[in-house]
């Protein structure tokens, strides 16, 4: 039975991503900063961690090494965001945005590295439409997210010659949060809780987008009509996307706390 490694495995999308995979024979093991309410089955192990500890982090990794035959795929798709403008924004909240959206996977990634080339096996960023453009009110995430994307992209290059593959997925918004519009101390908000959205995709569209890509051997997978017109868009015209980004997400807007 091959393994999947989730991280966010407790979100929606992440649940979401465990149950189809589960669904086609793998085990999924899912990594979260809680791990309440997971009940998916013998299939599934939940692994308790605080991703953005990297000494937590390389000692979970290495018990899910010894406990799996193999690892076959490592899914990372933990992620939070921040949403105002960055005239209200702060240091603290940028570099936390980036603990999480990307130190986080970059830390996983080198525990998982070896045993995905054993396995030649593959990494899926989950990524976003913020990975290859801007988005309003969002610097911080867009920034962590872009870079993220350089990250996988770059590390495909490198894998390659081990049999490793590297797939990038970018949705636009997935309704995995509405309604939980709660920020920490530093104005992170949970992902798909965005009131400001556009053509909102359940996990459940998304998570067979993502998988159906991944099995199709595609290296870049933008979900949802929103991200494939984004793509395009952006590389016809970066002033038209400017522009259409500016009026669509200004007027979904709702006015919020810095």
């Amino acid at each position: 039975m091959k393994t999947a490694v989730i991280s966010g495995g407790n979100g929606g999308l992440g649940r979401t991503l465990a149950a189809q995979l589960m669904a086609q024979g793998w085990h999924c093991v899912l990594m979260d900063l809680t791990t309440e309410g997971v009940t998916l089955g013998p299939a599934c192990t939940p692994v308790q961690v605080d991703l953005t500890d990297p000494k937590a982090l390389s000692m979970a990794a290495q018990k899910i090494i010894e406990n799996r035959p193999s690892i076959d795929l490592v899914i990372y798709n933990a992620g939070v965001s921040h949403i105002g403008g960055f005239d209200s924004s702060d240091e603290n909240s940028h570099r936390r945005v980036f603990e999480i959206n990307y130190f986080a996977a970059v830390n996983m990634a080198r525990a998982f590295l070896l045993p995905v080339r054993k396995s030649r096996g593959a990494h899926l960023a989950i990524s976003s439409v913020a990975g290859f453009a801007p988005l309003l009110n969002r610097t911080a995430y867009a920034a962590s997210k872009h870079a993220m994307q350089g990250f996988f992209a770059s590390l495909r290059a490198e894998e390659h010659t081990h049999g490793v593959r590297c797939a990038i997925a970018a949705p636009s918004f997935v309704a995995t949060n509405i309604g939980r519009p709660d920020r920490d101390d530093n104005g992170i908000v949970r992902p798909g809780s965005a009131s400001d959205g556009l053509d909102y995709m359940t996990p459940e569209d998304a998570a067979r987008v993502i998988l159906s890509g991944l099995n199709r051997g595609r290296d870049f997978i933008p979900v949802g009509r929103v991200a494939r017109l984004s793509y395009w868009i952006m590389r016809l015209s970066p002033s038209l996307y400017q522009y259409l980004m500016r009026r669509k997400i200004s007027g979904n807007a709702t006015p919020s706390k810095p």
